[in-house]
């Protein structure tokens, strides 16, 4: 039996209903977790799907590429800091950079949804070719589609990215090691109240802004400086933890995270204590973790200090060999608890 927000694939008994998908599904928890499991790992198994990363890893001709696609449903369109638009841009940039790639070409799938203003359309096209140039890849195919009007929020957009791996590091939860240390690149939390205090009308006293950027020039800095970096993860859906326990869990090593040393404004702080959210499960679009090499740790700081795709680094964590896929927090005050992934979903259509 299915615990709530989960999913399970099992025979129903003769009349009975069959699972069906929920919001919860959507949510980049367990119940996300076990859907990918359940169905789509399952149905899809090959050796380049189970490396199980953020963009797949292939040789063509001697060439290394990496590969990648995802989709983007955010509601509102528009959001401070950024839209659906730059976003997917972002995204995908970001999902071929945590294979240690260098960006290069997307496709751009639009589904419109009738009755889209034309003028808003214009606005975020115009919007995906600046962060198109910004990022320094380029939009070469695409597809769109008009549906009926269905509560399709206006327009969803799925995107592709290839990019190139010009390094020999192996870069993957199978390279973490017990004693690898844990890095972020800057404050977390800001997309996801920066997306629901605009849906929900909500004013604080300072403005939210997504943190919504491209991290690729990041992460190679860190490989061209020669950083030994075992694994890069971006902090999405379900945040900083379920990311965290995505890697434990592939890695089989536990990890051990610093809530002193983990940036959160204050003032994100203060929205999440007044919405009930925890911000390490809050989802960002411009933050990734780095699990590096311990030798290599304060070089891998002092690359990213300074850089501007890397606001405030810190190190927070390490990674150890007692309680394998576990993730543990020492609190401010010095007391340990378990972070587990989600069971459902925090805030919805959010990326």
């Amino acid at each position: 039996m299915s615990t709530p927000g989960e999913f399970t694939l099992s025979c129903p008994m003769p009349h009975a209903s069959s699972p069906v998908i929920t919001m919860a599904h959507g949510g980049g928890g367990t119940a996300m977790h076990r859907l990918i499991e359940d169905v789509f790992l399952r149905a899809f198994d090959n050796p380049l799907l189970a490396q199980r990363h953020d963009a797949a890893r292939i040789a063509i001709d001697g060439a290394r590429i990496a590969f990648t696609t995802d989709s983007y449903v955010v509601q509102p369109l528009e959001f401070p800091g950024g839209d659906i638009a730059s976003l997917a841009v972002h995204g995908t940039v970001n999902d071929l950079a945590m294979a240690g790639a260098r960006p290069l070409y997307l496709s751009a799938g639009f589904i419109l949804e009738e009755g889209l203003s034309i003028e808003l359309l214009l606005r975020l096209v115009a919007s995906m070719r600046r962060a198109a140039d910004a990022c320094g890849v380029q939009v070469v195919t695409g597809d769109t589609k008009v549906i009926e009007r269905r509560g399709g929020d206006g327009l969803f957009i799925n995107t592709a990215g290839i990019g190139v791996i010009e390094h020999d590091c192996v870069i993957g939860p199978g390279a973490v090691r017990p004693g690898d240390v844990v890095l972020i690149n800057g404050d977390l939390g800001r997309h996801g109240i920066a997306i629901m205090a605009t849906r929900e009308g909500l004013e604080f006293e300072t403005a939210i802004e997504s943190d919504s950027a491209p991290v690729a020039d990041a992460v190679l800095a860190l490989l061209r400086g020669g950083v030994e970096v075992h694994c890069l993860r971006d902090l999405t859906r379900g945040g900083l933890v379920s990311a965290a326990n995505e890697i434990a869990q592939a890695a089989g090593v536990g990890l051990h995270l610093r809530e002193t040393d983990i940036p959160v404004r204050d003032d994100v702080r203060g929205a999440c204590e007044l919405l009930g959210f925890d911000p390490l499960y809050v989802a960002n679009e411009g933050r990734f973790m780095a699990v590096v090499a311990a030798d290599d740790a304060a070089r891998a700081l002092d690359v990213l200090r300074g850089h501007p795709q890397a606001p405030q680094p810190a190190i927070i964590g390490h990674a150890h060999a007692d309680a394998p896929g576990r993730v543990t927090l020492e609190s401010r005050i010095g007391a340990q608890r378990i972070l587990d992934m989600l069971s459902g979903e925090q805030l919805p259509r959010i990326c």
